[in-house]
């Protein structure tokens, strides 16, 4: 060994990172104070609400307009009765500050065993697919599928940006397609680093088709639709106007994304992940020859209808037939079992293959759960609702732009502390959603600032899915950063603008 070789400074892996805002996390709980709002819950059942309040106990009031009016609750009954809302919301005018439940050590340590615990469904689903992964990588389909698809797009490589980009945000905005896109990953990653691009191009094209589709999202039920209701609006309040937001946003992407893709086409060493070169290729392109010919025989033409069928088949379950990891997880296992009877392998070979495939991603598996932990000690330290109070108190009394702008900002923080855009509209909307009757601005300004600014978070936010995806194809956060955030404050600053804008011409 060289000892005068120096020794190079690393970025921390994806755990790393994770651990170090787990402890600021439990440090928070230490300094921000403890308190609920108390809570609104139907129980279809007994056609009753349910109100938890803050110390515990709780009131069965009759399920009528006149109990949501005498609570403040500004929402139209049927939005309870018809299902559309079906999570616990908070009660306007009903904070309370409570003792403080600071997360210690043991907590610490404990909380990632209770995040893996808790993301179970989401590990196996991940499990199942590099179990897939390697079968199909196994038999060759993948090297002909690539060898088949660079002949065709010589030339007109920019052009399988494009189409994935718009399928990935057309799912985004749709029904909040995202942790599904971690199928993808090595599917495409291949594809695009034989084609002449790096790891940032293919994971920006899928995870910001999904991002900015989510962020501007126009009918997704688990976002923007849940808001409006929790609001007591329809939905359809400003879908034109996300839909324009929606359609400039991603051209602004897709443009910053060819700039980039342009560049290291044109010269390989201005790649972000240029020095991780060797590596990357050595994981993904292991065989692959673009001298070999691998012939696309009808097995391996099966196999890959097969597997990407089962795609098509899991969007339609998630958005139409209520389905989440069980089924899709199902789904999948259905088709690796398929595989191995199509492979031509050995019953031993396919199930070591198959083990070995799901192997290479239990990393991500338990980076996924790690992530889970941090959202577990700031639930347990119960200051969720008090940033929401102290978030809701800064923008009272704003008008015009400056309430909008101001909103979405805020709502990018909570987006933070809660990742869930479900979880965060349901308790936000009901206080945030009625500030903006007193500044004399339609409720749609409140959903669309919520939607923008927790989906502006997400391009970077560690509690969501970018860590894991970082870890699933071997990319550090910094280098991540460092593409995205000029993206990001481009986007921030076209998203305030288009709200400033909506308040002028309403």
């Amino acid at each position: 060994m060289d000892k005068n070789k120096k020794r190079k400074i690393s970025f921390p892996t994806a755990f790393t990172v994770l651990f170090i805002i787990l402890v600021l996390a439990a440090v928070l709980t230490y300094i921000i104070p403890a308190g609920l709002y108390a809570r609104l819950e139907y129980d279809s059942e007994e056609n009753v609400f349910l109100v938890n309040n803050t110390n515990g106990e709780v009131d069965t009031l009759p399920a009528t307009q006149e109990t949501l009016n005498n609570l403040n609750v500004k929402m139209d009954l049927e939005k309870f009765l018809d299902g559309s809302i079906t999570k616990p919301i908070a009660i306007p005018g009903t904070y309370e500050q409570i003792e403080q439940s600071p997360q210690g050590i043991l907590d610490i340590i404990t909380s990632p065993i209770q995040g893996i615990m808790d993301t179970v469904d989401i590990m196996i689903f991940v499990l199942i697919l590099g179990g897939i992964i390697g079968l199909v990588n196994k038999t060759g389909s993948f090297d002909a599928a690539i060898a088949a698809l660079s002949k065709r797009t010589q030339g007109k490589e920019f052009l399988l940006i494009v189409v994935v980009y718009a399928l990935i945000a057309l799912g985004g905005t749709t029904f909040g397609m995202a942790e599904e896109t971690i199928a993808l990953y090595p599917v495409l990653m291949p594809i695009f680093l034989a084609t002449g691009y790096d790891p940032i191009v293919c994971i920006a094209t899928i995870y910001m088709g999904s991002s900015i589709g989510s962020m501007f999202s126009t009918v997704n039920p688990f976002s923007v639709v849940i808001a409006s209701n929790a609001a007591g609006i329809s939905f359809n309040e400003g879908l034109t106007f996300r839909i324009i937001g929606l359609v400039l946003a991603s051209i602004i992407t897709v443009v910053y994304i060819y700039r980039y893709a342009k560049r290291i086409k044109k010269d390989p060493s201005t790649s972000l992940t240029y020095e991780d070169k060797d590596k990357i290729e050595e994981r993904f392109l292991k065989g692959y020859d673009s001298e070999k010919v691998v012939p696309f025989n009808w097995r391996r033409i099966l196999i890959l209808l097969i597997f990407l069928g089962a795609f098509p088949v899991m969007v339609w379950g998630v958005s139409v037939g209520g389905w989440w990891f069980t089924e899709m997880s199902a789904l999948f296992l259905a088709v690796a079992i398929i595989i191995m009877l199509l492979s031509g392998l050995s019953e031993k070979e396919a199930v070591n293959t198959f083990v070995a495939g799901a192997a290479d991603l239990v990393g991500v598996a338990l980076v996924i759960g790690v992530a889970r932990a941090i959202n577990i000690i700031m639930d347990n330290g119960m200051i969720s609702d008090t940033l929401l109070f102290y978030t809701s108190s800064a923008v009272e009394g704003m008008s015009g732009g400056l309430f909008a702008a101001v909103q979405m900002i805020l709502f990018s923080i909570l987006g933070f502390f809660i990742p869930s855009s479900s979880g965060l509209a349901t308790l936000s909307m009901p206080i945030m959603a009625p500030l903006a009757d007193t500044v004399g601005l339609p409720r749609e300004i409140v959903v669309t600032a919520y939607n923008w600014g927790q989906g502006w978070m997400a391009f970077i936010t560690p509690t969501g899915l970018i860590l894991a995806t970082l870890e699933l194809v071997d990319v550090t956060y910094n280098k991540w950063l460092k593409f995205i955030i000029p993206l990001m404050v481009i986007t921030g600053i076209f998203s305030i603008l288009m709200l400033i804008l909506r308040t002028v011409i309403l």
